[in-house]
């Protein structure tokens, strides 16, 4: 079986390795990395179609490691179609899992139509391959443990796929931000809601010119939403749809 591992902050980034750790530990064995060659936060389902493509395979990482000169999305549609596709039709692909993150950040609500991270478990979702996409959320005050953020994927991905995932739909899992005195916790999973909510607005002027500004960690708790899930400590399950 081949597992698709991917993001959109890049194959240099921690979250992926740790996502890689997490496929050892419920499969025995690595996933294949198929990455941005750089950092496509906030990219939606962007995908390069009048363009070619650059491929570059980074031996000195491991066995089947690709970094992709495109989006997240791109990045599984090269997998499935070209790397791990053996008719190279686009239609007899290899590939039986995608998964993508760990994402430096939170992924909740209306964040999944902005998130590159999520637009690759959705393009995989076009394909009816299952697919999840695993977020962290991130409490700036505090570093990310990336060995718990692992062990803890690993669990929830082991459930996950024991349940079956109707056509064209995918998984979209928020973990908390935990204190460092909770980290030898297990925190609960939560099948919940998308929050519809819209994030804060606001932007810095600077000049003509303005930033964003909205506070995350302010955005609506509707209670049984993924947002008000995981900014209680728990793992936020939503199961999606294309």
């Amino acid at each position: 079986m081949t597992i698709i591992l991917t993001n959109d902050d890049g194959i240099d980034a921690e979250g992926i390795w740790s996502l890689q750790k997490a496929t050892e530990l419920v499969f025995g064995e690595k996933g294949a990395i198929a990455a941005p060659s750089r950092q496509y936060s906030g990219c939606g389902h962007q995908v390069t179609t009048n363009a070619p493509i650059a491929i570059h395979q980074r031996q000195e990482l491991g066995e089947n490691i690709y970094a992709i000169d495109g989006s997240p999305a791109d990045c599984v549609r090269v997998a499935i179609a070209h790397l791990f596709n053996d008719g190279n039709d686009g239609k007899s692909s290899d590939v039986k899992l995608v998964l993508s993150g760990i994402n430096h950040g939170g992924n909740m609500g209306v964040d999944v139509y902005m998130s590159g991270t999520v637009a690759a478990v959705r393009e995989a979702a076009f394909y009816n391959i299952p697919a999840i996409a695993i977020s962290h959320y991130q409490d700036r005050r505090r570093a990310f443990d990336w060995a718990w953020a692992a062990e803890t994927s690993a669990r929830v991905i082991k459930q996950l796929l024991e349940i079956p995932l109707p056509s064209q739909s995918y998984w979209n899992v928020n973990l908390p931000h935990l204190e460092l005195n909770d980290l030898n916790s297990r925190p609960e999973i939560v099948f919940c809601e998308k929050s519809s909510q819209p994030l804060p607005l606001g932007f810095k002027v600077e000049g003509d010119r303005v930033t964003y500004a909205g506070c995350y960690n302010l955005r609506d708790r509707s209670p049984n939403t993924d947002v008000d899930v995981c900014f209680s400590g728990k793992i936020a399950v939503t199961q999606l749809s294309v």
